[in-house]
């Protein structure tokens, strides 16, 4: 068993996202970029990792992160991905949208381009104008997605100045999260508990669907989609609940899990491993969802000995005549696959888990209690 290994950084970390490796390499993940918040100075910085393996005072394995850089950030980082292997992408709680070039030679980072009023207030009917945070930003060159609190989605293209298309009243509530479903269509989750599809190459300023939590409206925090199958669609909300959708069919999630205690900040399939899924959350948990048929056979990671390990059965909407091997294990009902289990991966609670990535055997998270953690040994 791997350990996972904290590096306290004197920052509360909002994002941790990995620079992604040039495809067809056979290079794992060395290098990620953080994003910081609620700070007197906010910062992004890139890491490598280093060796890992140093055992601090309280006998706890401490990573050698090494900071590679860092530039300052105006306003809380809201979201971060990178764009290519030198370019990040950073949302501001200011409304600005910023690139960020990485400067291999001397270890800089530096301003490429910015959007400064990518998303504001508007007051009616007046000119008066306020900053709102861009909350969401996703990213296929050469486009970038973004949405706000001001429930508008921009559609930016790098080296254009102005947006390619803005969507300005898309939602009367907050937009939190966006991902590309395929392109042209993203997805869009809001404060009222909903799931959107929006068509670029559609006109107007509607959705083309809209999926919805029944009941409570309950906000919903976080979106991502399955790599391989596309209508697959994983989402975190306030209540902490995992729901999993199939956006070929009906309105509603197609499972319900319950999950964490507090918001679940973050939802990530592994990308090339989707039978596992990661969270994160205010309750201080990150949570690895192993879905794989073979979960009696396999070796938990981090099984801390079974103590954080439960199982949990679903049931879910009949998928009847379709090719076994062809459904994603998260919407099978097969009864003897109809298991997920769960692992808890940080030895102890903590404040919150506000963001993590996966890429290979590799995860990185990020914490208000100013720690990075990282693993490079997810399915040992």
């Amino acid at each position: 068993m791997e350990e996972i290994y904290a590096k306290f950084v004197s920052q509360k970390i909002s994002k941790t996202r990995w620079r992604p490796v040039p495809s067809g390499s056979l290079q794992t993940a060395e290098t990620f970029a953080t994003g910081s918040w609620d700070n007197e100075e906010n910062y992004i910085s890139l890491w490598s990792i280093g060796d890992l393996g140093n055992l601090d005072s309280d006998g706890g394995f401490e990573g050698d992160h090494q900071l590679l850089c860092g530039t300052r950030h105006y306003g809380d980082v809201m979201d971060l991905q990178f764009f290519d292997q030198e370019r990040i992408v950073a949302a501001s709680s200011t409304g600005c949208v910023t690139i960020f070039l990485h400067h291999p030679n001397n270890q800089t980072l530096s301003a490429s381009q910015q959007w400064t009023t990518a998303h504001h207030h508007t007051g009616p009917g007046s000119s008066s104008y306020s900053s709102a945070p861009c909350t969401g930003v996703v990213c296929s060159s050469p486009e970038i997605v973004t949405v706000g609190e001001d429930g508008r989605i921009n559609l930016f293209r790098v080296d254009h100045k102005e947006a390619v298309r803005t969507i300005d009243n898309a939602d009367s509530s907050t937009l939190h999260a966006v991902t590309f479903l395929r392109t042209p269509e993203i997805l869009t989750v809001n404060s009222i508990g909903q799931l959107k599809i929006w068509d670029f190459r559609q006109q107007g300023n509607e959705p083309s669907q809209i999926f919805s939590l029944t009941g409570d409206r309950v906000p919903l925090h976080c979106v991502d989609r399955h790599p391989n199958q596309q209508h697959v669609v994983a989402t975190g909300g306030q209540d902490g609940m995992l729901s999993i959708w199939d956006v070929r069919q009906g309105t509603m999630p197609v499972s319900l899990l319950k999950a964490h205690e507090a918001e679940m900040w973050e939802v990530h399939f592994h990308p090339s491993n989707p039978d596992h899924l990661f969270t994160c959350s205010e309750d201080g948990s990150l949570w690895h969802w192993d879905a794989s048929t073979d979960v009696s056979e396999k070796s938990s990671l981090f099984h801390q000995g079974g103590r954080n390990s439960t199982i949990l059965s679903h049931s879910i909407s009949n998928q009847a005549n379709v090719h076994q091997s062809l459904i994603s294990s998260w919407l099978s009902t097969d009864p003897a696959k109809d298991r997920i289990e769960i692992t808890s991966l940080l030895p102890n609670r903590t404040l919150s888990v506000n963001s993590l990535d996966v890429l290979g055997p590799c995860l990185v998270c990020g914490t208000d209690a100013e720690a990075i953690y990282v693993t490079r040994q997810l399915f040992s």
